[in-house]
Protein backbone atom coordinates (compact mmCIF):
# COMPACT_ATOMS: atom_id res chain seq x y z
CA UNK A 1 0.00 0.00 0.00
CA UNK A 2 1.41 3.25 -1.47
CA UNK A 3 2.16 5.80 1.50
CA UNK A 4 0.12 8.90 1.14
CA UNK A 5 1.74 11.05 3.80
CA UNK A 6 5.03 12.09 5.50
CA UNK A 7 6.02 13.98 8.33
CA UNK A 8 9.74 13.72 9.07
CA UNK A 9 12.27 15.83 11.33
CA UNK A 10 15.98 15.92 10.31
CA UNK A 11 17.96 17.05 13.27
CA UNK A 12 21.60 18.23 13.39
CA UNK A 13 24.56 20.27 12.13
CA UNK A 14 26.80 22.46 13.05
CA UNK A 15 29.37 21.70 10.15
CA UNK A 16 27.98 21.17 6.11
CA UNK A 17 29.15 17.80 6.99
CA UNK A 18 26.54 16.66 9.42
CA UNK A 19 23.70 18.44 7.34
CA UNK A 20 24.69 16.89 3.56
CA UNK A 21 24.14 13.45 4.83
CA UNK A 22 20.43 14.61 6.42
CA UNK A 23 20.22 16.37 2.71
CA UNK A 24 20.34 13.25 0.94
CA UNK A 25 17.95 11.21 2.87
CA UNK A 26 15.17 13.90 3.06
CA UNK A 27 15.62 13.39 -0.83
CA UNK A 28 15.47 10.03 -0.90
CA UNK A 29 12.27 10.39 1.17
CA UNK A 30 10.84 12.60 -1.77
CA UNK A 31 11.25 9.55 -3.82
CA UNK A 32 9.56 7.61 -1.41
CA UNK A 33 6.59 10.06 -0.81
CA UNK A 34 5.11 12.65 -3.22
CA UNK A 35 5.36 15.39 -1.20
CA UNK A 36 6.33 14.56 2.36
CA UNK A 37 6.68 17.47 4.70
CA UNK A 38 10.48 17.09 6.13
CA UNK A 39 11.64 20.03 8.56
CA UNK A 40 15.52 20.29 9.56
CA UNK A 41 16.18 21.41 13.22
CA UNK A 42 19.32 23.26 13.57
CA UNK A 43 21.68 25.42 15.61
CA UNK A 44 22.20 28.76 15.45
CA UNK A 45 24.75 29.03 12.53
CA UNK A 46 23.90 31.12 9.61
CA UNK A 47 25.46 28.86 7.22
CA UNK A 48 23.26 26.12 8.27
CA UNK A 49 19.79 27.86 7.55
CA UNK A 50 21.88 29.24 4.39
CA UNK A 51 22.45 25.76 3.10
CA UNK A 52 19.19 24.45 3.70
CA UNK A 53 17.58 26.96 2.11
CA UNK A 54 19.73 26.31 -1.43
CA UNK A 55 17.85 22.62 -1.31
CA UNK A 56 14.19 24.26 -0.53
CA UNK A 57 14.11 22.86 3.09
CA UNK A 58 12.40 24.96 5.74
CA UNK A 59 14.28 24.97 8.93
CA UNK A 60 13.81 25.81 12.44
CA UNK A 61 17.30 26.76 14.98
CA UNK A 62 17.64 25.87 18.76
CA UNK A 63 18.88 27.43 21.21
CA UNK A 64 21.74 25.05 22.01
CA UNK A 65 25.43 25.11 21.74
CA UNK A 66 27.71 21.82 22.34
CA UNK A 67 29.62 20.88 25.30
CA UNK A 68 33.19 20.32 23.99
CA UNK A 69 35.55 23.12 24.85
CA UNK A 70 35.31 26.11 25.80
CA UNK A 71 35.12 27.87 29.24
CA UNK A 72 33.85 26.12 32.45
CA UNK A 73 31.55 29.13 32.40
CA UNK A 74 30.62 28.27 29.18
CA UNK A 75 29.93 24.67 29.92
CA UNK A 76 27.57 25.92 32.90
CA UNK A 77 25.53 28.26 30.65
CA UNK A 78 24.92 25.19 27.63
CA UNK A 79 24.20 22.98 30.53
CA UNK A 80 21.61 25.37 32.23
CA UNK A 81 20.08 26.28 28.42
CA UNK A 82 19.33 22.38 27.81
CA UNK A 83 15.70 22.75 29.66
CA UNK A 84 14.75 25.33 27.34
CA UNK A 85 16.30 23.94 24.27
CA UNK A 86 14.46 20.54 24.89
CA UNK A 87 11.32 22.75 25.37
CA UNK A 88 11.71 24.09 22.08
CA UNK A 89 12.33 20.59 20.56
CA UNK A 90 9.07 19.44 22.30
CA UNK A 91 7.13 22.20 20.65
CA UNK A 92 8.40 21.29 17.19
CA UNK A 93 7.46 17.96 17.61
CA UNK A 94 3.96 18.67 19.10
CA UNK A 95 3.26 20.79 15.84
CA UNK A 96 4.18 18.89 13.25
CA UNK A 97 3.37 15.58 14.30
CA UNK A 98 6.33 13.47 12.96
CA UNK A 99 6.20 10.34 12.12
CA UNK A 100 9.88 9.81 12.23
CA UNK A 101 12.99 12.06 13.93
CA UNK A 102 16.14 11.22 12.70
CA UNK A 103 19.82 12.41 13.83
CA UNK A 104 22.83 13.87 11.77
CA UNK A 105 25.19 14.28 14.16
CA UNK A 106 25.89 17.87 16.07
CA UNK A 107 24.77 18.92 19.49
CA UNK A 108 21.07 20.14 17.97
CA UNK A 109 20.61 16.44 17.57
CA UNK A 110 20.37 16.53 21.27
CA UNK A 111 17.53 17.98 22.66
CA UNK A 112 15.29 16.71 19.19
CA UNK A 113 15.79 13.41 19.61
CA UNK A 114 15.69 13.01 23.47
CA UNK A 115 12.00 14.83 23.31
CA UNK A 116 11.10 12.29 20.30
CA UNK A 117 11.79 9.75 23.08
CA UNK A 118 9.89 11.43 25.88
CA UNK A 119 6.81 12.23 22.99
CA UNK A 120 6.75 8.22 21.86
CA UNK A 121 7.99 9.41 18.75
CA UNK A 122 10.40 6.51 16.87
CA UNK A 123 13.49 8.40 16.45
CA UNK A 124 17.09 7.24 14.78
CA UNK A 125 20.53 8.62 14.46
CA UNK A 126 22.87 8.41 11.95
CA UNK A 127 27.02 8.37 12.90
CA UNK A 128 28.97 9.24 10.49
CA UNK A 129 32.80 8.44 11.67
CA UNK A 130 34.29 5.61 12.98
CA UNK A 131 34.42 7.04 16.39
CA UNK A 132 31.24 8.54 17.21
CA UNK A 133 30.44 11.74 18.66
CA UNK A 134 29.55 12.36 22.65
CA UNK A 135 25.94 13.64 20.94
CA UNK A 136 25.46 10.33 19.26
CA UNK A 137 27.09 8.12 21.82
CA UNK A 138 24.30 9.11 24.32
CA UNK A 139 21.70 9.29 22.23
CA UNK A 140 22.30 5.78 21.17
CA UNK A 141 20.93 4.60 24.68
CA UNK A 142 17.33 6.03 23.84
CA UNK A 143 16.58 5.86 20.40
CA UNK A 144 14.94 2.84 18.13
CA UNK A 145 17.93 2.44 15.86
CA UNK A 146 21.33 3.18 15.11
CA UNK A 147 22.99 3.74 11.43
CA UNK A 148 26.52 4.04 10.87
CA UNK A 149 28.84 4.46 8.05
CA UNK A 150 31.29 2.78 9.65
CA UNK A 151 31.11 -0.97 10.68
CA UNK A 152 33.78 0.15 13.61
CA UNK A 153 31.75 2.33 15.38
CA UNK A 154 29.19 -0.25 16.20
CA UNK A 155 30.90 -1.28 19.29
CA UNK A 156 30.65 2.02 20.74
CA UNK A 157 27.41 2.42 20.24
CA UNK A 158 24.41 1.45 23.08
CA UNK A 159 21.23 0.95 21.24
CA UNK A 160 18.97 -2.09 20.45
CA UNK A 161 19.04 -2.06 16.80
CA UNK A 162 22.21 -0.92 14.70
CA UNK A 163 22.65 -1.08 10.94
CA UNK A 164 25.47 -0.73 8.51
CA UNK A 165 24.67 1.88 5.83
CA UNK A 166 27.57 4.03 4.85
CA UNK A 167 27.38 7.40 4.62
CA UNK A 168 24.47 9.10 2.79
CA UNK A 169 26.26 11.21 -0.50
CA UNK A 170 23.46 13.57 -2.31
CA UNK A 171 22.72 12.13 -5.44
CA UNK A 172 24.56 15.10 -7.94
CA UNK A 173 27.54 13.34 -6.34
CA UNK A 174 26.60 9.78 -8.20
CA UNK A 175 25.83 11.48 -11.26
CA UNK A 176 28.82 11.31 -13.77
CA UNK A 177 31.32 10.05 -10.99
CA UNK A 178 34.50 8.07 -12.02
CA UNK A 179 37.58 9.71 -13.82
CA UNK A 180 37.48 13.10 -15.09
CA UNK A 181 38.50 13.72 -18.82
CA UNK A 182 42.34 14.81 -18.02
CA UNK A 183 43.21 11.34 -17.35
CA UNK A 184 42.55 10.54 -21.02
CA UNK A 185 44.86 8.97 -22.73
CA UNK A 186 45.29 11.75 -24.76
CA UNK A 187 46.04 13.85 -22.51
CA UNK A 188 48.43 11.63 -20.76
CA UNK A 189 50.98 12.83 -23.36
CA UNK A 190 51.41 16.10 -22.25
CA UNK A 191 52.94 15.76 -18.64
CA UNK A 192 53.36 19.28 -18.43
CA UNK A 193 49.09 19.59 -18.87
CA UNK A 194 47.30 21.92 -16.87
CA UNK A 195 46.08 20.29 -13.73
CA UNK A 196 43.70 20.68 -11.70
CA UNK A 197 43.44 20.41 -7.30
CA UNK A 198 40.53 20.98 -4.84
CA UNK A 199 41.20 21.73 -1.99
CA UNK A 200 38.34 21.61 1.08
CA UNK A 201 39.43 21.50 4.68
CA UNK A 202 36.06 21.43 5.15
CA UNK A 203 33.01 23.57 5.52
CA UNK A 204 35.07 26.34 8.14
CA UNK A 205 37.94 25.68 6.32
CA UNK A 206 41.33 24.09 7.51
CA UNK A 207 44.65 26.92 8.33
CA UNK A 208 47.03 24.21 8.25
CA UNK A 209 45.76 22.74 4.88
CA UNK A 210 45.49 26.32 3.31
CA UNK A 211 48.83 27.34 4.15
CA UNK A 212 50.97 24.33 3.15
CA UNK A 213 48.95 23.97 -0.79
CA UNK A 214 49.72 27.79 -0.47
CA UNK A 215 53.43 27.01 -0.67
CA UNK A 216 52.86 23.77 -2.70
CA UNK A 217 51.23 25.50 -5.50
CA UNK A 218 54.30 28.51 -5.06
CA UNK A 219 56.69 25.83 -5.59
CA UNK A 220 54.94 24.02 -8.35
CA UNK A 221 54.55 27.37 -10.29
CA UNK A 222 58.27 28.33 -9.76
CA UNK A 223 59.07 25.01 -11.50
CA UNK A 224 57.28 25.82 -14.35
CA UNK A 225 54.31 23.29 -13.97
CA UNK A 226 50.65 24.41 -14.71
CA UNK A 227 48.29 23.94 -11.86
CA UNK A 228 44.98 25.39 -11.24
CA UNK A 229 43.32 25.61 -7.88
CA UNK A 230 39.93 25.23 -6.64
CA UNK A 231 39.87 25.91 -3.08
CA UNK A 232 37.67 26.64 -0.24
CA UNK A 233 39.14 28.22 2.64
CA UNK A 234 36.91 28.64 5.50
CA UNK A 235 34.83 32.14 6.18
CA UNK A 236 37.99 33.36 8.03
CA UNK A 237 41.11 32.10 6.26
CA UNK A 238 39.58 33.86 2.48
CA UNK A 239 41.02 37.28 1.91
CA UNK A 240 44.46 35.98 3.38
CA UNK A 241 44.47 32.86 1.09
CA UNK A 242 43.06 35.32 -1.51
CA UNK A 243 45.81 37.58 -1.43
CA UNK A 244 48.57 34.82 -1.24
CA UNK A 245 47.41 33.55 -4.41
CA UNK A 246 47.37 36.69 -5.97
CA UNK A 247 50.34 37.77 -4.78
CA UNK A 248 52.09 35.07 -7.18
CA UNK A 249 49.95 35.35 -9.57
CA UNK A 250 47.99 31.67 -9.75
CA UNK A 251 45.68 30.20 -11.25
CA UNK A 252 43.31 30.14 -8.21
CA UNK A 253 39.52 29.83 -7.52
CA UNK A 254 39.11 30.89 -4.04
CA UNK A 255 35.78 30.65 -2.24
CA UNK A 256 34.86 30.69 1.58
CA UNK A 257 32.16 27.98 0.88
CA UNK A 258 31.82 26.27 -2.07
CA UNK A 259 28.10 25.30 -2.82
CA UNK A 260 28.04 23.29 -5.55
CA UNK A 261 30.65 20.97 -4.37
CA UNK A 262 29.49 17.91 -7.05
CA UNK A 263 30.59 19.92 -9.61
CA UNK A 264 33.89 21.11 -8.08
CA UNK A 265 35.00 17.41 -7.47
CA UNK A 266 33.77 16.82 -11.74
CA UNK A 267 36.86 19.62 -12.16
CA UNK A 268 39.27 17.73 -10.22
CA UNK A 269 41.73 15.80 -10.55
CA UNK A 270 43.26 15.32 -7.15
CA UNK A 271 41.63 16.64 -4.21
CA UNK A 272 43.53 17.63 -1.10
CA UNK A 273 41.55 17.99 2.22
CA UNK A 274 40.49 16.94 5.87
CA UNK A 275 39.22 12.93 6.61
CA UNK A 276 35.43 13.96 7.74
CA UNK A 277 33.01 11.06 6.79
CA UNK A 278 31.59 13.20 4.82
CA UNK A 279 34.59 14.28 2.45
CA UNK A 280 35.76 10.24 2.67
CA UNK A 281 32.20 8.84 0.92
CA UNK A 282 32.69 11.88 -1.44
CA UNK A 283 35.67 11.36 -2.83
CA UNK A 284 34.66 7.25 -3.03
CA UNK A 285 31.62 8.04 -4.90
CA UNK A 286 33.03 10.41 -7.37
CA UNK A 287 35.98 8.32 -8.01
CA UNK A 288 38.31 11.05 -6.91
CA UNK A 289 42.67 10.35 -5.79
CA UNK A 290 42.77 12.66 -2.92
CA UNK A 291 45.51 13.48 -0.44
CA UNK A 292 44.29 13.27 3.35
CA UNK A 293 45.09 15.32 6.00
CA UNK A 294 43.40 14.09 8.90
CA UNK A 295 42.71 16.86 11.89
CA UNK A 296 44.49 15.60 14.89
CA UNK A 297 42.38 16.98 17.29
CA UNK A 298 39.44 15.33 16.30
CA UNK A 299 37.25 12.79 18.74
CA UNK A 300 39.81 9.45 19.64
CA UNK A 301 41.59 10.68 16.30
CA UNK A 302 38.21 9.42 14.40
CA UNK A 303 39.65 11.49 11.32
CA UNK A 304 42.79 9.19 10.67
CA UNK A 305 40.96 5.83 11.13
CA UNK A 306 38.70 7.73 8.63
CA UNK A 307 41.73 8.79 6.17
CA UNK A 308 43.13 5.06 6.95
CA UNK A 309 40.20 3.39 5.08
CA UNK A 310 40.70 5.04 1.43
CA UNK A 311 44.74 4.52 1.99
CA UNK A 312 44.33 0.66 2.53
CA UNK A 313 42.37 0.28 -0.38
CA UNK A 314 44.69 2.54 -2.04
CA UNK A 315 42.61 5.21 -3.24
CA UNK A 316 44.41 8.04 -1.05
CA UNK A 317 47.86 9.06 0.39
CA UNK A 318 47.81 10.25 4.21
CA UNK A 319 50.22 13.11 5.59
CA UNK A 320 49.56 13.39 9.10
CA UNK A 321 49.41 17.51 10.20
CA UNK A 322 52.66 17.00 12.47
CA UNK A 323 54.09 15.97 9.22
CA UNK A 324 52.54 18.57 6.69
CA UNK A 325 54.79 21.19 4.74
CA UNK A 326 54.19 22.89 1.27
CA UNK A 327 57.28 20.74 0.46
CA UNK A 328 55.74 17.51 1.00
CA UNK A 329 52.72 18.26 -0.40
CA UNK A 330 54.43 20.01 -3.69
CA UNK A 331 56.50 16.28 -4.00
CA UNK A 332 53.21 14.05 -4.23
CA UNK A 333 51.67 16.75 -6.30
CA UNK A 334 53.86 16.62 -8.52
CA UNK A 335 54.16 12.35 -8.24
CA UNK A 336 50.25 12.65 -9.30
CA UNK A 337 51.11 15.31 -12.05
CA UNK A 338 53.84 12.98 -13.71
CA UNK A 339 51.95 9.76 -13.51
CA UNK A 340 48.42 9.87 -15.10
CA UNK A 341 48.19 6.02 -14.59
CA UNK A 342 49.22 6.60 -10.79
CA UNK A 343 45.93 8.80 -10.37
CA UNK A 344 43.59 6.36 -12.45
CA UNK A 345 44.53 3.48 -10.37
CA UNK A 346 43.13 5.48 -7.24
CA UNK A 347 40.38 6.67 -9.08
CA UNK A 348 39.10 2.61 -9.42
CA UNK A 349 40.13 1.96 -5.90
CA UNK A 350 38.15 4.84 -4.90
CA UNK A 351 34.84 3.92 -6.41
CA UNK A 352 35.68 0.15 -5.52
CA UNK A 353 34.24 1.39 -2.10
CA UNK A 354 31.68 3.75 -2.68
CA UNK A 355 28.46 2.89 -1.37
CA UNK A 356 25.47 4.78 -3.47
CA UNK A 357 22.70 2.89 -1.94
CA UNK A 358 23.35 4.40 1.92
CA UNK A 359 20.90 7.14 1.92
CA UNK A 360 18.35 5.17 0.55
CA UNK A 361 18.61 2.41 2.61
CA UNK A 362 18.32 4.42 5.90
CA UNK A 363 15.20 6.51 4.12
CA UNK A 364 13.84 2.46 4.01
CA UNK A 365 14.98 1.80 7.44
CA UNK A 366 13.10 4.80 8.78
CA UNK A 367 9.34 3.86 7.02
CA UNK A 368 10.28 0.33 8.54
CA UNK A 369 10.65 1.62 11.65
CA UNK A 370 7.61 4.17 11.42
CA UNK A 371 5.78 1.22 10.11
CA UNK A 372 4.60 3.08 6.58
Amino acid sequence: MAVSELRAVIAGGGTGGHLFPGIAVARELEKRVEKPEILFVVGKRPLEAEILSRYGYPSRSLDVEGLKGGSIIKKMKVIFGLPGSLSQASDVIRRLKPHFVLGVGGYSSGPVCLAARMMKVPSAVHEQNSYPGLTNRLLARVVDCCFVSFEESARFLKCPRIVITGNPVREEFLEGSGRPDSLTIENQKDMNQSFTLLVVGGSQGAIAVNEAVIEAVKILKGKGRIIRVIHQTGKNDLERISSSYKGFNADAEVSAFIYDMAAAYRKADLVVGRAGATTIFELAATGKPSILVPYPFAANNHQESNARSLVKAGAAEMILQRDLSGELLCDLIMKYMTGRDLLSSMSRAALGIARPYAAGAIADGLMEMAHL
